[in-house]
Order: structure tokens, then C-alpha cells, then sequence
């Protein structure tokens, strides 16, 4: 008998480590005062690992080995919000207030912009990892012909990034799950192969890649201003906005860059290409496109975000990369217009230390490859299983179904 207890014991100790393992927590997160939904806040299990970012719609999923006691949720210009999980709770409704940064926490300084940035590229190996990390991340990326969906693709994948006392040669992505969905249209399906993919953070980590985006020996080239301050996690940033001065062989960015007043270290970066010269900004953005094909870029936004830690080491956790563009044949009179939208988030920090290991082989995802190239479809509906990612709209959800019914009826 008590054999028997026992066994059944150990069973229930198993059903719930398992639904402990499945703990899923969503909601919705709004402006207290107008009740907009707020797009890319960030959401931490606060004590884990875990992390996830609101969609368009403010929606977002957050899934944890142990249902979390307290999430923090944390966007600039609103204060960063502590909110407790109550027993049961599923799916949450969660109001954040906007943060008016007060004319007695304006600094008033001399100090030229362009230093403030220079002293924060100076102060990068202190204030961000300085041994080998692995981090686990969600990645999607989605094209649109006018405001139709035309190909929607996702992967995990682990990043594998170097001590930021070395530069970005070493770094690498890996995917380990990824599925795509596409239009079966010919008129769709350009052969147009854009800068990024899974590679992107790698790219466009300003303070890990500074030659990609910011490099020192050209701010020259810029005109620096400081901005009003901003308040990210409830401590005050420089703003220094940067415009380029004239024109230049390639193309250059417009943006702000925000930098902690504290520990000067980069916290968020919002820059757009100029695309005044269409041809200079069609070879930053293009890596190949086909003979007869024309290619007008229109737009380039970036945003690259990082968070820090209780120890004060910062770490990018989410990047956003939207292009719109025309393209067309050449023989047809009007081009469409398209845009692609990538992004990606950290999930979860794996592992960290000299003994972390790069990611090798075919899964290994190299700068200049096409995300497409390397996945294929799936339609199974436990795709993601434990994995936490960028929660869909609604008008997303539409378009999956959509192109799977297509899909299917090949």
C-alpha cells in the first residue's frame, strides 16, 4: 500500500512539473490615460530568464518553466511597471503610465554631443558582457505587397556573441526551428534577396558593430545635437540626435541615439537610412536582385534596444528592421510597392563563459544568406512548444491562415 502511495506521488509530482513547465501567461498592455495599446514594451518574468516584447496590437505571450510571482514591463517614456501574477491568472490586462521627465531632472550642460557619444563607444567593454555569451531568441519576418501578406517567415535560433572587448567576427546565429508560408503567385515572387535575416542583431548591435552603423573616424561626416532627455527603466538618457551634412558616396543615417547619463553606456537606437540617392541606398539594402528588375528604396527604420541587468551590464534584447520599397519588373508601367518587417527578441540568456561554444555547421546562418534559403514548411501546430515569442496581430493570424489554405490546396 504505501508502495502504492508512493507511486502515486511521484505520478503527481510529474502532471505538475509538467504544467509548471507549460506555464503561459498572456495579456494586453495600455496607456492608463487613453487606453492605446502599446506596441514593442518589453516583458520580463522578473527573477528568470524569461522575456518577450508586445506586438502592434499591445498583445503578448510569455512562457516559463515556473509560473513567474511579478512581471516587469518596462517602454520608453513610461514608467517601468512591477505587476503581480495572481493565482490562476492566464491572461492579464495591464495599464502603464506615461513618464513626463520633469524640468528639475533636466540637466542642463556644455557638453557637446558628439563627446557624450565618443565617451560612450570609450566605456562599452565596462558596461556590457565581457566574456562569451548564448542567448536563445525568436525571429520573424514578414513582406507585404501593398497591404497584402506575401510571405511570412519565423525561426529560434541561439546567437552566439563574443566578449564585446572583441569585435563582431566571431558572432554567429544558428536555427534550430524555422518555418516559412508564401504566396504562390508569380507577380509575387520577385528573386529579391535584402540585407539581414537572422543575421540582423549581429549587424546592427551599435555598440558590439560600431563600423556598421557609427563609426568614430566618420562623425565628421554628421551634425550632433543634444535632444530633451528621455527616461528608459526610470533613469534619465542623453538624447543626441545625428543628421548627416551633405552627400556622401554611400549612404548615411538620420536617428537618435539614447545613452544612459549614469553609466554612459548605449540603451536604444532609432536611425533611418537616407535614401536621397536611390542607387547608394539599393546597395546597402539589396544583396542581390535579378537582371531587369528595378529596385527604389523608400524607406529604412531601425530600432535596436538593450536592457541592464541588476549587476549593470547591458545586453541588446529586441531589434526592429522595416523597409519599404518598389519594385518591378521593367517592361510593366507601374511598380508595387512592398514592405518587409523583421524583427527579432531575446528570449532567454542560455549560457555564458569562456566554455560557451560557437555555433558550427549547416544550421549556422553566414551574413549574406537568404532566411528562405534555409527553412522550409510546416504546418504543425505545437511548432513553437516551449518556446516564447512576438505574440501575432490580428491581421497577421489572418494572413497565416490564409497562406496555409493556399499552401494546402496546391
Amino acid at each position: 500500500m504505501a508502495k502504492r502511495r508512493l507511486f502515486m506521488t511521484a505520478m503527481m509530482l510529474t502532471v505538475m512539473l509538467t504544467a509548471w513547465a507549460q506555464s503561459v501567461v498572456s495579456g494586453v498592455v495600455t496607456d492608463r490615460q487613453t487606453g492605446r495599446a502599446l506596441g514593442h514594451v518589453s516583458v520580463t518574468a522578473e527573477g528568470g530568464k524569461a522575456h518577450t516584447v508586445t506586438n502592434d496590437d499591445g498583445r503578448f505571450m510569455l512562457k516559463t518553466p515556473k509560473k513567474p510571482q511579478y512581471l516587469q514591463l518596462s517602454h520608453i517614456g513610461y514608467k517601468t511597471r512591477r505587476y503581480q501574477l495572481k493565482e490562476g491568472t492566464r491572461d492579464v490586462r495591464i495599464m502603464m503610465t506615461a513618464n513626463v521627465v520633469g524640468l528639475h531632472e533636466v540637466v542642463i550642460t556644455r557638453n557637446d554631443p558628439m563627446e557624450i557619444v565618443k565617451a560612450a563607444m570609450q566605456r562599452i567593454e565596462k558596461n556590457y558582457p565581457n566574456q562569451p555569451e548564448l542567448v536563445r531568441c525568436f525571429y520573424r519576418e514578414t513582406a507585404r505587397r501593398g497591404s497584402r501578406f506575401i510571405s511570412i517567415a519565423e525561426a529560434v535560433t541561439d546567437m552566439y556573441k563574443s566578449g564585446y572587448d572583441r569585435g563582431p567576427e566571431r558572432d554567429a546565429v544558428a536555427i534550430l526551428k524555422g518555418r516559412r508560408l508564401m504566396s504562390m503567385k508569380a507577380k509575387d515572387t520577385l528573386g529579391v534577396k535584402i540585407q539581414g535575416g537572422p543575421v540582423l542583431p549581429l549587424m546592427v548591435d551599435v555598440a558590439k558593430n560600431p563600423d556598421y552603423l557609427l563609426k568614430e573616424e566618420e562623425f565628421y561626416k554628421y551634425d550632433f545635437h543634444m535632444e530633451m532627455p528621455a527616461l528608459i527603466d526610470d533613469r534619465l538618457q542623453y538624447v543626441v540626435s545625428m543628421e548627416p551634412k551633405g552627400a556622401t558616396l554611400y549612404p548615411l543615417m538620420y536617428g537618435k541615439l539614447f545613452i544612459d547619463q549614469e553609466t554612459l553606456a548605449f540603451t536604444r537606437a532609432e536611425l533611418q537610412l537616407d535614401v536621397r540617392d536611390w542607387r547608394t541606398a539599393s546597395d546597402y539594402m539589396l544583396v542581390h536582385k535579378p537582371l531587369g528588375l528595378r529596385f527604389r528604396p523608400k524607406e529604412l527604420n531601425m530600432t535596436v534596444v538593450y536592457e541592464t541587468d541588476s549587476q549593470g551590464v547591458t545586453r541588446m534584447s529586441y531589434v526592429r528592421n522595416e523597409m519599404r520599397f518598389n519594385c518591378d519588373w521593367k517592361r510593366r508601367l507601374f511598380a508595387s510597392p512592398f514592405t518587409t518587417v523583421s524583427e527579432m527578441v531575446v528570449t532567454d540568456r542560455q549560457q555564458q563563459g569562456d566554455e560557451v561554444k560557437r555555433p558550427r555547421g549547416r544550421n549556422s546562418f553566414g551574413i549574406r544568406e537568404r532566411f528562405y534559403d534555409k527553412v522550409e514548411y510546416f504546418d504543425d501546430p505545437d511548432f513553437w512548444a516551449d518556446y516564447n515569442i512576438i505574440e501575432p496581430t490580428e491581421s497577421l493570424e489572418h494572413a497565416i491562415g490564409k497562406l496555409k489554405k493556399k499552401v494546402k490546396n496546391r
